[in-house]
Formats: structure tokens, C-alpha cells, sequence
């Protein structure tokens, strides 16, 4: 199993931090480091930034959103930084929810999200082919354009710049079962939000059989520290935002998602107080134990102990958040 610094997205503003993690994590033999976006930073200039002050870490997005760019401008961008890079991106995509795909981008939120992704991941995959013009007859993603409010004068194109690698991997964000099937036929990996080693019935038969090199990348809180209560707190923090916040009431996938993992009278309470505005309550109400679930914290030999469930299953990647250095360096040596 190999490990990746998961750097997320900026809060308030830049963090001075990342790039010498990044450095860190590379020099202690780290083979990915990751950048995400929501609705402040995005991913791909973070990113690109790491890269120039890296030289072999591969470069993450988990996960660049697909409402933010059209499919043709997010190849672009992964082309480029592949350039730059030497070769080291790792394109992770994501489709979101209603709430930041509407309320953010102005975009609707696809009716059909599954033929949405698989017509996004084609124009992907065919502009780093470059095999030729770029066409598809899709509901969501047609190129050429040809609705009735165009000029009608637009024609297939393909890229100017010669991609560096035609098989640059593409990574999906999915959650929901049918998503996550079709990650396994359409990408070369997936990015799992909540993954726990103790509960691979939530996701069927799916991960029984993957392609071969097939990445399965999910993202975890690792801290190495004596109170595990308080090593939790930041992920439940997190959960509490991303359950009651990342959505609406009525469509909220991270809820459905813990809801599928056991804990859905937990889901519902954590998303009547976050909406409540009763965002500390809604954090405590997060159950311990579904936080200890998706993530490695507590002291050195706990992290040890556990880490053998994350290495026995299908995971290929873990994905470490985690601020710590040190943390870093203990990680690197239970994983070698």
C-alpha cells in the first residue's frame, strides 16, 4: 500500500505549511500528494505550485470539481501540469452536489449524474488520446455544441499541445453504489470520501473483482497521539460540516453515505443541528466511533495494530490529512 499527503483545500487563506509538508512527505518516500477545492482555493494552481517545488512526487487532485471547468478545460489543465511536472499527475474528478453545483457554479445539477460523468470522462480521455477532433454526441458534454441557441460554426477540435501521456490516470470521487460500479468501468481509480476496512459489505459485490491496477485512493485523518477523543475531534469536525452542511436536507450524499455505513439516525441528528445552526452540538453528535472507523489516531502501536485491516483489503493508496510531520515520519515507518 502506498501513502499520499492529502493537503485538502485553503480556509481562510494559503497555508504556509503545505509545500514544505509536500517536500517532507516526498523526501520520507511518500508517492502521491493531493489538492482539493470547494468554493475558495481550487485545486490545480495549489497544485502546480507544489510541483515546482517538488521533483518526484505525483500530484494529486481529490478532487477537481467537474462543475467548475468544462471537460475540454480540465484536460487542458492536467496536460499542462503533466508538462511541467515530468509526467506526475494524477487527475481526480469529483461531480459534487446540488448545493455547490447550483449555488456555486450556477450550473444545474445533472439530472442523470452517471451519464454526466461518463460523457465528462470521455471528452477527458479523448483530448489526452488526441487521437483526433474531439466529438461526442452527449446530453451534458456535446462537442461540437449544437444547441439551439449556437451559432451553429462550431467544429471538432483536438488539443494543439501534444499531451505528455496518453494514459494520464483518471481517479473519480463516487459514493453511491451504481457510481462507484461505473468508476470501475470508465477510470483508473477511485477516490472513496469515508472509507472503514470493517466495512466492505457497504459498497456489494463491486470491489471483488477490479481491473487490473486498478487505484482504490480513499482519504484518512491519521494523527499519532495519546488521547484518542481528542485526536478525533478535527474528523468530526470535518463529518459535522461535510453531514450537515455539504448539502441540502432533503440531498445530502455524505449523509446517505454514513447513513449505508450503519449510522443513518446519527446522519439525520448531526444534519437537524448543523441546519439548525447548532454547528458545535451537530460535531459532538458525531458518533466516535464512526470517526474512528475512517480514520488511523491514537498512539504509535494503535496506528500499527490497525493499519493491517487498511493494507488487507483492496486499498492501493491511503491518502493521508495530516498537518503533523511527525505523524508523517511514524506513518512511513509502520507502512515500510
Amino acid at each position: 500500500m502506498r501513502l499520499g499527503l492529502a493537503l485538502g483545500y485553503w480556509g481562510r487563506g494559503p497555508d504556509a505549511g503545505h509545500v514544505p509538508l509536500a517536500r517532507e512527505a516526498e523526501r520520507l518516500g511518500y508517492d502521491s500528494v493531493w489538492t482539493a477545492e470547494s468554493w475558495g482555493s481550487d485545486a490545480f494552481t495549489a497544485l502546480t505550485w507544489i510541483a515546482a517545488r517538488t521533483s518526484t512526487i505525483k500530484l494529486g487532485t481529490a478532487v477537481a470539481q467537474m462543475a467548475a471547468r468544462s471537460p475540454a478545460a480540465t484536460a487542458m489543465h492536467a496536460l499542462t501540469l503533466d508538462h511541467l511536472s515530468g509526467g506526475r499527475v494524477l487527475l481526480g474528478l469529483g461531480l459534487s452536489g446540488p448545493q455547490v453545483v447550483e449555488g456555486w457554479y450556477g450550473r444545474p445539477f445533472p439530472k442523470s449524474p452517471l451519464t454526466a460523468t461518463r460523457e465528462y470522462v470521455d471528452v477527458v480521455r479523448q483530448v489526452l488520446r488526441r487521437d483526433g477532433p474531439v466529438t461526442v454526441d452527449g446530453r451534458f458534454h456535446p462537442l461540437p455544441y449544437r444547441g439551439p441557441d449556437g451559432t451553429g460554426l462550431g467544429r471538432p477540435l483536438k488539443p494543439i499541445t501534444h499531451p505528455l501521456r496518453r494514459d494520464l490516470p483518471v481517479l473519480l470521487g463516487a459514493e453511491g453504489p451504481k457510481n462507484v460500479a461505473q468508476t470501475t468501468r470508465i477510470a483508473d481509480g477511485w477516490l472513496p470520501l469515508y472509507w472503514a476496512p470493517c466495512r466492505p459489505e457497504v459498497y456489494g459485490d463491486v470491489l471483488r473483482e477490479l481491473p487490473e491496477g486498478f487505484l482504490v485512493a480513499p482519504m484518512a485523518r491519521v494523527k499519532v497521539c495519546d488521547d484518542v477523543a481528542e485526536g478525533l475531534l478535527p474528523v468530526k469536525a470535518m463529518l459535522g460540516f461535510y453531514i450537515g452542511g455539504m448539502g441540502h436536507a432533503a440531498r445530502n450524499f455524505h449523509a446517505d453515505l454514513m447513513a449505508r455505513m450503519g449510522y443513518e439516525r446519527e446522519a439525520r441528528r448531526v444534519q437537524e443541528l448543523f441546519l439548525a445552526g447548532r454547528r458545535e452540538e451537530a460535531v459532538l453528535a458525531v458518533p466516535d466511533a464512526f470517526a474512528d472507523e475512517i480514520s488511523l489516531v491514537g498512539p504509535r502501536e494503535r496506528i500499527a495494530a490497525r493499519l493491517e485491516a487498511w493494507r488487507a483489503g483492496p486499498v492501493t493508496d491511503l491518502l493521508a490529512l495530516s498537518p503533523d510531520p511527525h505523524t508523517l515520519r511514524v506513518l512511513a515507518e509502520l507502512n515500510s
